[in-house]
């Protein structure tokens, strides 16, 4: 008899640990269940009711968006009021239209006020070089109004097991968390953004590790191109924004240890000849005069300062420069032959060597508004480009030593046509002769409309 009752007490507890519950069984004691303390509606759940066969349609309204399921009655319901704002902003198409018009201040949950658009980004380690990129395309008006509407991409077909049209679904879903005006707080977390970079670049780009920003937007901008189904045939909204055209003339130098006899007989010949050649590109490369090596009376190194229309300068069609590969050297000199609605510049500040990455700190001096760049085409281009003149938009800026520095944005809000420098969370309004004094990393100008040349975005 006593063994009897200890295997019915063995039976009872190895019953309750199948079921997870803490169950204590003893002489005068009854079964205590612990799930009604850890959540006192366990027990309204009605299972007979419940059937997940059924299409997840709100038995209201008959949407499919932000639907839940009551556990009790086994209706399907849809999210209501600011939570569904937040977890999956919509905007209407009046809405994108009156972006640009409005300065208006909203106040988010917690009490901030905040410029939708101009939101920070949360640094979770060590990924600001990205968060510096997307926030500068999130302010270029037509890349901006493609992702706020889902339905532009969303018909998009993919070849089976690819993961590139991820990184278009996480874009457009950062994008309208920047621009929503019912956030609950002033700020925005990229976590799920950069972990489909990580996933789509195969680690190239990480959230723990400093990269580089202009390496980051050229692979962004060729993977959103290519996953939004352009080729080089085909465009995409990154072409259609950003693409332009130039001329490259290469010409092949001879060895410089061959005698000058063999040099000039090589010079003759077919292959040494000057060569041209039509190519797109998505951003221009600017070069920086060399920093000085030697130090002032002080013993401070002089920072040099160089204006815009000098570096500029490579692309007037006169100017050569020699490139070098392993074998061979070439004299190459560029001219434009289109521009795009939108221009990249990128200030190349970083070289590399066999030992080290090393800085240029030159500082570029430029203005705001209408930098023309007619004399920077050809002349046929010349005589069918209207608008040459270009306003600056965002200015990627980068501080301290190549390897450990960090990464800051200006951006133009073009509601208000005031400045406002943005890194990481913290989001302030400067003066645009500030813009002008920080180590310009790379740049994005917004071509003018015909009636545009007024306008001012001094912010003063």
């Amino acid at each position: 008899m006593v063994s009897l009752k200890r295997e019915r007490e063995v039976d009872l507890d190895d019953d309750d640990n199948e079921d997870g519950v803490a169950a204590k069984v003893g002489r005068g004691h009854a079964v205590e269940d612990r799930r009604s303390r850890h959540c006192p509606y366990l027990d309204t759940i009605n299972r007979s009711v419940l059937d997940f066969d059924f299409e997840k349609l709100c038995s209201i309204s008959l949407s499919h968006i932000n639907v839940y399921a009551c556990l009790i009655c086994g209706k399907y319901f849809q999210g209501r009021e600011d939570i569904t704002y937040v977890l999956k902003p919509t905007f209407t198409k009046q809405h994108i239209a009156g972006l640009d018009k409005q300065g208006k201040l909203y106040r988010a949950y917690d009490g901030t006020t905040y410029l939708p658009g101009i939101v920070g980004l949360n640094n979770i380690k060590a990924n600001d070089y990205a968060n510096v990129v997307l926030q500068a395309f999130s302010n270029v008006p037509p890349l901006r109004n493609y992702f706020l509407e889902e339905e532009n991409y969303r018909g998009i077909r993919r070849p089976p097991g690819d993961i590139m049209f991820l990184l278009v679904q996480r874009f457009g879903e950062l994008m309208r968390k920047l621009w929503n005006p019912r956030n609950f707080k002033a700020h925005v977390s990229p976590h799920e953004m950069l972990q489909a970079v990580v996933l789509c670049s195969k680690k190239n780009f990480q959230i723990t590790k400093q990269g580089d920003a202009v390496d980051f937007m050229t692979w962004f901008l060729n993977a959103l191109h290519g996953a939004l189904g352009g080729t080089k045939k085909k465009p995409s909204i990154i072409t259609k924004a950003f693409q332009g055209y130039m001329r490259i003339f290469s010409k092949k130098l001879p060895h410089p240890d061959l005698p000058p006899e063999e040099k000039e007989a090589l010079l003759t010949t077919d292959e040494y000849q000057e060569q041209m050649s039509e190519s797109s590109f998505l951003f221009l490369t600017l070069d920086l005069p060399t920093a000085p090596l030697y130090k002032d009376e002080k013993e401070q190194l002089i920072i040099p300062q160089v204006p815009l229309f000098n570096i500029l300068a490579k692309f007037n069609g006169s100017t050569e420069k020699e490139y070098k590969t392993y074998k061979e050297n070439f004299l190459k000199r560029f001219q434009l032959t289109k521009l795009p609605p939108y221009l990249i510049f990128c200030i190349k500040r970083f070289t590399k060597n066999n030992f080290f990455v090393e800085k240029n700190p030159t500082i570029v001096n430029f203005p705001i508004t209408n930098v023309d760049l007619r004399e920077y085409l050809t002349e046929e281009a010349q005589a069918t480009e209207k608008n040459t003149t270009y306003d600056l938009i965002a200015n990627v800026v980068h501080d301290g030593k190549p390897t450990e520095g960090a990464y800051r944005i200006h951006v133009l809000h073009h509601g208000t046509g005031k400045w406002y420098e943005m890194q990481d969370l913290q989001v302030t309004d400067i003066l645009p002769q500030m813009i002008t004094l920080s180590e310009a990393y790379i740049q994005i100008w917004k071509r003018q409309e015909s009636n545009d040349g007024r306008n001012n975005h001094m912010g003063i």
